[in-house]
């Protein structure tokens, strides 16, 4: 599967999803650790990416995103920014 790129990055919303972690004083381990128990697979390392922009976002991992940070999904994608 070829996974495309938009300016350059993997995603669109790792920034959000970084601002909203230091927001609510999580480590990236935190948010790994609140992600397994909500059953995505997640470790440090590919949440740090995935702020990067250097890694793609699936679709249950962004819900799963929004119901940790009490937020909807398109708070995460940063439209505004965007289009």
């Amino acid at each position: 599967m070829k996974i495309y790129t938009y300016q350059g990055k993997k995603n669109v919303c790792g920034e959000r999803i970084r601002e909203l972690r230091v927001k609510n004083r999580m480590s990236q381990s935190d948010l790994a650790e609140r992600l397994q128990r909500e059953g995505v697979m997640l470790e440090r390392d590919s949440i740090s990416r995935i702020e990067g922009g250097t890694r793609f976002v699936a679709d249950y991992e962004l819900l799963v995103f929004a119901r940790i940070f009490g937020t909807r999904i398109d708070a995460l994608m940063n439209i505004e920014g965007i289009f």
